[in-house]
């Protein structure tokens, strides 16, 4: 299928092919009829991708600052390599779309085969997209209208938080489409409304609708204008729906309101606000959040719990129903707002202009006719004939693209397919590095015979079921940490890997750097030791899904596992015995603070400490290692220092022993040989974790 895409490197906009994706628990996958083009918000991430170096800075400061620190931290090479992935990253557009429903995830019963809907899907040919972001067209609204449902539910969202009441005058700032739309639905709801535009063909079209409508021009103050209107009372309240970087627009809402009067921010101006303009009138202000409430929630969106009707009237989806409603009742009329309607292939046509483009509304046709069924789709033709080693890569999230697909990349990696949910991250990794197919079903993936071993690298929650049906299935499997989330899902991982022929690998690349090697080489043998080992993890919002524990576990064993893996390494033995202490006096599940104390079967004991409330600009990462009057500490795996060895002294650049790790374990699947990491120590470390995490719950020692 066809997706349009804007490269933020290029500052080109590509129909991009990509691999239809998997319909997904909780969420319907739609053949799309048209889309909305939003030519503000577009435009934007148009001229943003076509902007330089300089001005791409200039537009984020706060990012700018985030890069300095990390170079600080990190070094100037792996910096720099992050920012250039970030802008390599293409966006997909889009997210006012229309079409029928062709599948039904699990657990949605709302929605059947061949219901017209609308989403906030891109423009693709095929989307999977959470129901509660899904809405059904009432019989009679055409895919063309509906697809404006999501930009009008932006306006009736701002809308709403004005409290319009019937007989009161509402200034719209901006009649762009978004404007438009909303003096229609002020219009419906009995208010006095009066439009401000520098457009007279805008200005024209919203007299259309029945509302006042005034062309504001270098002679005009709207201030004075809406004050004269008003017999000198001033608007009850002001929608502002304009994008300009200046201050004056909220300026002159705050001047042309009544006492007490309400200003709401729908579109993007500069917001250097004067006091002085709301303290002597008591005005209130507020920025409207998209389409309502429920957005950025990952609760509301993805896993697609509602708000109780009695105590949330209007969330997004209801908003997007009203909009529905009131479309199918006349109640607002979008056709006069269709500037172009454009098939999807001729889409150069709206974007190679849109920085100079008058357009209101600019509609994507798409074709029917797009194969559905479409899971893969062929982007070279590196992969020739069948040799020893051949890989597929399950996920291509952040770590994927950064580290994982790079360094197989650089080893020269027989690379056959990269999975994704969505199919766009995938396909732009297996377009740059050269990896032969794009796919979004991973099971099909299992059933090539080419295939020898595969590679997950999904969310946390997936990786016990997809290492499962990979073992099942006849593959070597390398996962990244962690193994699983629960001791069921381990025991019953570990039961179908007796049963099975291949290996078993897990990311635990630490124990690979160059430093951990040395110090291990240079330790006594049989000797115990004593590790303390301190993660300054840095802070992720609450909202990261690393800290949803149905799907990242909690970081403690999404991340930790590491530092329990590099201490049984460099001690040489297994976990007996673990507590674990959190932040707090009834320290999360999910806390990303807290202390475990290790005991080990030769006597070794280890400490790991994992913080995220600690300065970014102390290091990282720090191993001390303790023995027979002798110390090693390892800072950030950059340096070394060995007190009472031979060796004083050991650095380089930031080396965490990924590339060591990839490199045994592809001579391993080469060889069909046993995986990198003794699987018995693969399968304590994932136990220790998990109880871990039970220690913490029960305030006591866990024996394994």
């Amino acid at each position: 299928m066809k997706q349009i895409i804007q490269d933020l490197k290029s500052g080109n906009t590509i129909l991009q092919e990509v691999p239809v994706p998997e319909v997904r628990k909780g969420q319907v996958l739609i053949k799309t009829h048209n889309t909305l083009v939003s030519l503000g918000t577009e435009r934007m991430l148009v001229e943003f991708g076509k902007a330089g170096w300089i001005d791409k800075a200039r537009q984020q400061p706060e990012k700018v600052k985030q890069v300095l620190q990390k170079i600080k931290t990190d070094g100037l090479r792996p910096t720099m390599d992050a920012v250039f992935r970030k802008l390599g990253e293409p966006l997909p557009l889009g997210y006012c779309q229309a079409g029928e429903v062709i599948a039904i995830g699990e657990g949605v019963t709302e929605f059947k085969i061949g219901d017209r809907v609308i989403s906030n899907g891109n423009h693709a040919e095929v989307v999977s997209i959470p129901h509660n972001l899904v809405a059904r067209i009432p019989d009679g609204v055409s895919y063309i209208d509906a697809s404006f449902t999501v930009i009008g539910a932006i306006a009736l969202q701002g809308i709403r938080l004005i409290h319009p009441t019937f007989g009161e005058t509402i200034v719209v700032t901006g009649l762009g489409l978004i404007g438009l739309i909303a003096v229609q639905l002020l219009h419906a709801n009995g208010c006095r409304v009066i439009g401000l535009d520098f457009d007279p063909d805008k200005v024209t079209l919203a007299k259309s609708f029945g509302v006042e409508a005034i062309q504001v021009t270098p002679d005009i103050n709207p201030s004075d204008v809406i004050l004269a209107k008003t017999d000198g009372i001033g608007a009850d309240a002001v929608l502002i729906t304009a994008s300009t970087k200046s201050n004056e627009v909220i300026s002159q809402a705050a001047q042309m309101s009544r006492k007490r009067g309400r200003i709401v921010l729908v579109g993007v101006i500069g917001l250097d606000i004067q006091r002085s303009d709301f303290y002597e009138k008591e005005l209130t202000f507020q920025v409207s959040c998209s389409y309502g409430p429920g957005r950025y929630d990952d609760h509301y969106e993805q896993k697609g719990l509602d708000y109780p009707i009695g105590y949330v009237r209007w969330t997004e989806k209801r908003n997007f129903e009203a909009i529905l409603h009131a479309l199918a009742t006349a109640k607002i009329n979008v056709k006069p707002l269709i500037t172009e309607v454009i098939d999807l292939e001729n889409y150069n046509e709206i974007y190679g202009n849109m920085g100079k483009s008058q357009a209101i509304a600019s509609i994507l046709q798409y074709p029917l006719d797009v194969n559905v069924e479409n899971h893969s789709v062929r982007i070279s033709d590196n992969y020739h004939t069948k040799t020893k080693g051949t890989i597929a890569i399950i996920g291509a999230g952040n770590f994927t693209g950064a580290m994982t697909v790079p360094m197989l990349s650089q080893l020269k990696a027989n690379i056959k397919y990269i999975v994704s949910a969505k199919g766009l991250t995938g396909t732009t990794l297996a377009k740059k590095y050269n990896i032969t197919h794009s796919s979004t079903n991973y099971k099909d993936v299992l059933e090539d015979i080419d295939v020898d071993a595969v590679m997950i690298t999904t969310r946390h929650n997936l990786h016990a079921r997809q290492v499962i049906d990979a073992l099942q299935a006849g593959k070597h499997v390398f996962v990244e940490k962690p193994l699983a989330l629960t001791l069921e899902e381990l025991n019953e991982l570990e039961a179908v890997y007796k049963t099975s022929e291949k290996s078993l690998t897990v990311g635990f690349n630490r124990r690979f750097s160059p430093f951990v090697q040395t110090a291990k080489k240079v330790l006594p043998v049989g000797v115990p030791i004593q590790v303390i080992a301190t993660m300054n993890a840095g802070f992720i919002p609450e909202n990261s899904w690393v800290h949803d524990l149905a799907s990242g576990g909690g970081r403690i064993i999404g991340e930790a596992c590491h530092y329990i893996d590099l201490i049984s390494f460099l001690a040489d033995s297994e976990v007996e015995s673990v507590l674990m202490n959190g932040l707090g006096i009834t320290p999360l599940a999910n806390t990303d603070n807290a202390s475990i104390l290790l005991k080990y079967k030769n006597g070794s004991t280890g400490v790991i400490n994992y913080f995220a409330n600690g300065s970014k600009s102390y290091s990282k990462e720090r191993i001390e290692i303790y023995s027979q009057q002798k110390t090693i500490v390892i800072d950030n795996f950059r340096k070394a220092e060995f007190f009472g060895f031979k060796q004083s002294k050991m650095k380089s650049s930031q080396d965490k022993g990924h590339k060591e790790q990839f490199n045994r374990w592809l001579e391993s699947i080469k060889q069909d040989g046993e995986g990198i990491i003794p699987a018995s120590q693969i399968f304590n470390t994932s136990r220790a974790i998990i109880l871990a995490i039970d220690s913490m719950k029960e305030g006591q020692w866990k024996y394994l």
